[in-house]
């Protein structure tokens, strides 16, 4: 049986919003009972995202839990207005 694969490349507005929500989501582990993977990177604006599988059932479920997770964030984003851009001090 092989595995079964989705990529998602997700555009936000800004690096900033990307980052944000990339921050947010990476902390959320497939559990391993799953049998799922999943791998979050960052890319300028993008954030690209990718489930593995063998089970197409396992694989739908990670995806609509991801999904619920990604409409929470931006639904807050857009809420309170975007991230306020960071500065690094030395």
């Amino acid at each position: 049986m092989s595995n079964i694969k989705v990529d998602l490349f997700i555009p936000f507005p800004t690096v900033r919003e990307a980052d944000v929500v990339y921050q947010v989501l990476r902390i959320d582990k497939e559990p391993s009972r799953s049998g799922v993977t999943k791998k979050l990177t960052l890319n300028n604006n993008f954030l690209e995202v990718s489930f593995s599988g063998k089970e197409a059932r396992k694989v739908r479920v990670a995806l609509t839990s991801f999904f619920e997770h990604l409409l929470l964030v931006t639904e807050t984003i857009e809420q309170f207005g975007p991230p306020a851009p960071t500065y690094d001090y030395y």
